[in-house]
């Protein structure tokens, strides 16, 4: 581990002992990542990478992948790609519903249309699932019939998410062990599989993996102090609120999707849909948004100290001489 000094002072940038072979970039066919929680600046970083090191942008962010919230998810705008080539952000209809396979395979796709122009990806995102299957690959699981989804929907709904979680116990201890009773879209893909094969989902993801892209990632992990993080946060969705966010959940609320679609769980979208109809206040909505947001990242920090083992950790601000290090440390 080393600390490169700036300006008479210390970077917070701490490097591993991996070998050097893996740090260069410009060796095909590695890739760079860059993983953190909501709102550290992730975004940002990728571009000035991608603009120093003649990269394009893959997005791993499962919410950005849709064409709708654009505002609410905080994608990247027309201004802020500027010149640098993205991808994978707004190409789904809120309609459908992404998974972590069509995700590996939108991605896969992207970058060997970006390394055949002779440039370097560079994924980044905050979803920890995806940036695992980018890395490791996925487990075949089989498709659920759609009657056997539907049964397991309804089941949820009437019985709620602590009653269908403890049934699931029974069929499948493992994977509800690890669900919280309100993650309804995996509770009831887990009782589906293994309703429709007899055999539990934690048996079907033990197996063999496979699809993990192409290349060896160069992991970069953003891990900004929580204090840093937090007011970030506040500040990023105050200023949503003035960037007419209301009238995107407006739009987006007038298409009456249905509830369980994954879009549904965007950060602050049930609040912000409450003021609309007038349930409660926009201040209480902003609480809430922000509050939700800060838990949201908690767990993305705890996945990625568990999970994520970055060549490069990098906990402060960016700068211009921060970013100029992790040039040369890349390089």
């Amino acid at each position: 581990m080393r600390s490169p000094a700036v300006n008479g002072g210390t970077l917070e940038v701490r490097v591993s002992n991996a070998p050097q072979n893996t740090l260069d970039c410009k060796k095909q066919p590695n890739y760079i990542m860059i993983a953190g929680p909501t709102a550290s600046g992730k975004s940002q970083l990728a571009i000035d990478l991608a603009r120093a090191l003649d990269g394009e942008v893959v997005n791993a962010d499962s919410m950005q992948l849709y064409s709708d919230l654009s505002i609410l998810t905080a994608r990247p705008t027309v201004r802020d790609m500027k010149d640098i080539e993205h991808h994978l952000y707004g190409v789904l209809d809120g309609s459908q519903r992404a998974s972590v396979a069509v995700w590996l395979g939108l991605a896969a796709e992207a970058m060997a249309a970006i390394r055949a122009r002779g440039r370097i990806p560079i994924v980044t995102g905050g979803t920890g699932m995806y940036l695992d299957a980018a890395m490791n690959g996925i487990a075949p699981t089989p498709d659920v019939p759609v009657e056997i989804h539907e049964a397991a929907t309804t089941l949820y709904q009437d019985i709620g998410g602590a009653a269908f979680r403890q049934k699931l116990a029974v069929l499948d201890p493992l994977v509800a062990a690890r669900l919280a009773e309100g993650d309804r879209q995996r509770l009831i893909r887990a009782m589906g599989v293994v309703t429709a094969t007899g055999i539990p989902l934690s048996t079907w993801q033990a197996g063999a993996h496979e699809g993990a892209l192409e290349g060896k990632p160069i992991k970069l992990a953003m891990l900004l102090p929580r204090e840093i993080l937090y007011k970030r946060i506040d500040d990023r969705f105050d200023l949503m609120l003035e960037s007419k966010v209301l009238d995107e959940v407006h739009r987006f609320a007038k298409r009456r999707l249905d509830p369980t679609l994954p879009l549904m769980k965007a950060l602050g979208l049930s609040a912000l849909i409450s003021v609309l109809n007038e349930e409660i206040t926009l201040e209480e909505a902003r609480y809430t948004g922000k509050r939700d947001s800060r838990h949201y990242a908690k767990r993305q920090m705890t996945w990625l100290r568990n999970n994520y083992d970055a060549h490069m950790s990098i906990n402060k601000k960016l700068s211009k001489s921060l970013i100029e290090n992790v040039f040369s440390l890349i390089r």
